[in-house]
C-alpha cells in the first residue's frame, strides 16, 4: 500500500491543504496492545497509510527537533501552513492513534506505528520501497481515518460514503506510479457494521496491480461518535503477501475503533 497518498489526500483536501495529518505524532511502534492475536510482527514492508506517495519523515521547518515527524509538509503545530486556523492536538491514549476531528481512536497492533492528528489518524506496518517508484515508501499494511468532507466525499449516509470512496481508495493505495495500473478488482464484502457504537457500512475489494503485490482495500464509513452530522471514513490497505498482515487483522482493527477519550472537534465539516 502506498503510504503518502492517503496522508496527502487529507493534507490537500482539508482547508486548502493547510492542516497536517502527522503533526503531534504518537509513535506506538512498540505497542503491545494489539487489536487481537492478528497483530503482526513488523514485516520488512508495509502498504502504507492512505495513498500512493512519498513518506516524508523530515520535521516541518518551524518544528523543534523530534516534532512534526510523519506528516507531509510544514506548518505550525496543529495549524495552517497558509495562515489557517490553529487546531488543538487530540487527547491521546496508549495503544491508540486518535483522529481529533472525527473523534475516534484506532487501535495500534503490536509492532505497528500509530500517528495522531487534529484531522486524520493512521496506523502502519512494514515499510519498503514502492515497486514502481523506489524513491517512495510503501507499507505492507495501513489504516487511516479522516472526515468524509476532508476526502471531498459528499455523502449523507455511511453506505453512500463507503461506496463512493472505495474506488478512490484503491487508486490512491495501489494505483498510479507506485504500483502501476489496477487492471481489475473483486468485491469481497459490502455490508453494514457497527463501529464505535455507530451504524456504519464497509466495502472491501481485492485489486490486481501491474507492479508489485496485489492488495486488499477497504473503505469504512460511519457517523462520528462525537457528532452525528459528521461522517468518518476509515481507509485500509493490506498487501497480498505472506509477510503482510492477515485480513483478520483488518477485521480486528475495525472492531477496535472507539470513541476518542477527548471527543471530537468536528473540524472536517464543510471543507
Amino acid at each position: 500500500m502506498a503510504f503518502g497518498a492517503i496522508a496527502a489526500v487529507v493534507v490537500l483536501a482539508v482547508a486548502g491543504g493547510s492542516f497536517l495529518l502527522g503533526r503531534g505524532t504518537d509513535d506506538n511502534s512498540d505497542n503491545t496492545s494489539a487489536a487481537g492475536d492478528g497483530g503482526s510482527s513488523a514485516a520488512p514492508s508495509l502498504p502504507g497509510v492512505p495513498g500512493p506517495g512519498q513518506r516524508d519523515r523530515s520535521p516541518a521547518p518551524d518544528a523543534p527537533p523530534g516534532e512534526g515527524q510523519g506528516g507531509s509538509g510544514g506548518g505550525g503545530e496543529g495549524g495552517g501552513r497558509d495562515g489557517g486556523p490553529q487546531l488543538p492536538q487530540p487527547q491521546t491514549e496508549d495503544g491508540f492513534a486518535t483522529d481529533g476531528a472525527s473523534g475516534i481512536s484506532i487501535p495500534v497492533p503490536a509492532g505497528w506505528k500509530g500517528e495522531s492528528g487534529p484531522i486524520g489518524a493512521g496506523v502502519t506496518t512494514g515499510d519498503y520501497p514502492c515497486p514502481g517508484e523506489t524513491s517512495q515508501t510503501c507499507v505492507l499494511g495501513g489504516v487511516f481515518s479522516a472526515p468524509a468532507a476532508a476526502l471531498e466525499i459528499n455523502a449523507k449516509t455511511a453506505k453512500d460514503a463507503a461506496e463512493k470512496d472505495i474506488e478512490a481508495n484503491a487508486k490512491d493505495s495501489y494505483g498510479g506510479a507506485t504500483y502501476g495500473e489496477i487492471s481489475s478488482h473483486q468485491q469481497l464484502k459490502a455490508e453494514a457494521v457497527t463501529v464505535a457504537g455507530q451504524k456504519g457500512y464497509l466495502v472491501r475489494w481485492k485489486v490486481v496491480t501491474s507492479k508489485g503485490d496485489d492488495g486488499y482495500v477497504q473503505s469504512l464509513a460511519f457517523p462520528s461518535p462525537a457528532n452525528q452530522e459528521l461522517i468518518v471514513v476509515v481507509r485500509s490497505g493490506f498487501d497480498v503477501n505472506v509477510k503482510a498482515p492477515k485480513l483478520t487483522v483488518m477485521d480486528e482493527i475495525t472492531k477496535g475503533i472507539k470513541k476518542a477519550a477527548g471527543g471530537g472537534t468536528g473540524a472536517g465539516q464543510g471543507v
